[in-house]
């Protein structure tokens, strides 16, 4: 429970190879460092990406799905809890020796059913007797002889108790014929006549001090009475204070106490524990079982997570609350947009086709050995990404890179290449779900443009799908409140692209990549990326008309 200095390394949200294969690549960078980081993704990925996971022995990343400190990941309060059945002197007694102001009580399940504070049992201590009169009519005779350290000389089940309590020190008749003690709880000294004047008055129970037995003759009128018998290890005025303090927690704890789930933020406990006057609640999980006790300075002294982002540098590309977090270091190679962060951060951006490419050279900078199955995973991200090295933003810098990783994972790069892209996403689900899988958005002269691309082995096929094709974009389109979508089928291995486009402005898209006379989705050579080929053509057109 204890909120620990991990420190997230994340790719963006709808995660590609390159993406998820940057996060765990600079996780096991750190680590090597001795820090502890955590791989994530943002959301569900590729078929791509399980295909490196899986081919070189890595576990899927966790997902991260905020940013934002979760009451999980406070230092909570041990979960220390009392039973229904707890005396409230057991509970106070609890409290006393764990320092807490109150404890949930739960099940055999652990479930939190209520909770009992120092203020309730003041309210036993300071209030009238009366207002305890009702639990102790209630109470069972164990808890009693537990309470005051006694024992049960009779107990019976046709007991009668109006939950009245008379302390009363007897010495001659006269003292006691004035007292009513009907169904009252009468403490008193070992003394076998007052003891019978106060079967014969019809008290519901004896409590007896400074004696372990009663003579037979009060035993065989108790029976005939139905008036429990008890003794008290302590004197007078600790068996009357104690006694008070008998009854079950159930009898007066706060049924439905107000509690927090685990995965609530701790911002938002803060707010609404700021509405109440309450220290402490009790902190449970999905199935209502208690997890810890979150304290008003837990949620003051909670740190923000760390987080270092690869393969984006955009906020809204980001994980859900990254403005509430500590951004530690971002390491991309796309252009700078809105980032921006309280503190100094370690920035790193380099012009290549892959953050792969460079986390494998601050690997080699730092003197770090890549091991084999790492640099087969980075391998895979950065073919993925450059688009086996084909698309316009590939340097010699990445060539070079992906040389180098080919050589300490033992593979053939072009027979690697080709098991790679020989991969097809296009395997069960919608046709609308595997375009939203890879898809970014771009804002152009106040158009949101949305850019789909799905990658397949060959692109052929897929203009034989076309009627299939251009609904599924037309309901994403709508879908993403979109005022264009573009979608890309890509051929890595061909080296080529087809287009379909959805909106009032699709003309515009074949403006900037005519089919061929005759021919509706033609083939483009030489056309596999999104930002650096389709996005500046489509710009030209739009300012043409806009």
């Amino acid at each position: 429970m204890a909120q620990d200095n991990k420190i997230y390394v994340t790719g963006h949200k709808n995660p590609h190879a390159d993406s998820v294969a940057a996060a765990v690549a600079y996780a096991a960078y750190k680590q090597e460092m001795g820090i502890d980081a955590v791989p994530c993704v943002l959301g569900r990925i590729n078929k791509e990406s399980k295909y490196l996971l899986n081919r070189f022995g890595f576990e899927e990343p966790m997902l991260l799905e905020t940013a934002q400190v979760s009451l999980a990941e406070v230092d909570l309060a041990e979960p220390f809890s009392i039973t229904p059945e707890t005396t409230i002197l057991e509970a106070v007694h609890l409290m006393d020796t764990q320092k807490r102001e109150g404890f949930a009580v739960v099940d055999e399940d652990k479930r939190v059913m209520g909770w009992v504070s120092k203020s309730d049992v003041a309210k036993i201590a300071l209030n009238d007797t009366s207002y305890s009169h009702n639990m102790l009519k209630e109470t069972p005779t164990e808890y009693f002889a537990k309470t005051i350290n006694g024992k049960i000389i009779y107990d019976d089940d046709q007991r009668h108790l109006n939950g009245m309590v008379s302390i009363l020190t007897l010495s001659s008749k006269e003292n006691f014929e004035a007292y009513d003690v009907k169904d009252r709880i009468v403490i008193l000294g070992g003394n076998e006549r007052a003891e019978k004047i106060m079967l014969e008055k019809g008290a519901g129970m004896l409590i007896i001090i400074w004696e372990d037995s009663v003579d037979d003759s009060v035993l065989q009128m108790a029976k005939e009475r139905h008036c429990t018998i008890i003794t008290s290890g302590y004197g007078a005025t600790n068996t009357s204070r104690y006694l008070y303090f008998s009854a079950p927690v159930h009898m007066m704890m706060t049924k439905n106490p107000m509690k927090f789930y685990a995965h609530e933020l701790a911002e938002d406990a803060g707010k609404k524990m700021a509405r109440t006057q309450f220290r402490s609640f009790p902190v449970v999980d999905e199935n209502e079982r208690l997890m810890g006790y979150a304290m008003r300075y837990h949620i003051l002294n909670y740190n923000d997570k760390q987080l270092i982002l690869v393969d984006h540098n955009e906020f809204s590309q980001s994980v859900k609350g990254i403005e509430k977090a500590r951004v530690l270091e971002v390491i991309d190679h796309h252009r700078v947009t809105d980032f921006s962060t309280s503190r100094p951060v370690s920035f790193r951006n380099e012009i290549v086709g892959s953050t792969c490419t460079i986390i494998a050279t601050i690997f080699r900078e730092n003197q770090v050995p890549i091991e084999e199955n790492l640099a087969g995973l980075m391998l895979g991200g950065l073919l993925s990404d450059t688009m086996n090295l084909q698309t316009p933003t590939t340097t010699d810098k990445d060539r070079h890179t992906a040389n180098i990783l080919a050589a300490l994972a033992g593979l053939d790069l072009d027979q690697f290449a080709e098991e790679l892209f020989s991969l097809t996403e296009d395997e069960g689900g919608s046709l609308e779900e595997l375009m939203n899988r890879d898809i970014v958005f771009e804002d152009v002269m106040g158009m949101r443009l949305m850019l789909p691309k799905v990658n397949v082995p060959q692109v052929e096929p897929y203009r034989d799908r076309a009627e299939e094709m251009q609904q599924a974009l037309d309901i994403l389109t709508k879908n993403k409140n979109a005022d264009l979508g573009i979608l890309s089928i890509t051929s890595a291995l061909e080296n080529k692209s087809i287009l379909y486009a959805s909106g009032d402005k699709s003309a515009w898209v074949f403006e900037a990549y005519p089919d061929e006379e005759g021919e509706l989705h033609s083939v483009h050579d030489g056309l596999v990326s999104r930002k650096m080929q389709i996005l500046p053509q489509i710009a030209k057109v739009i300012s043409k008309y806009a």
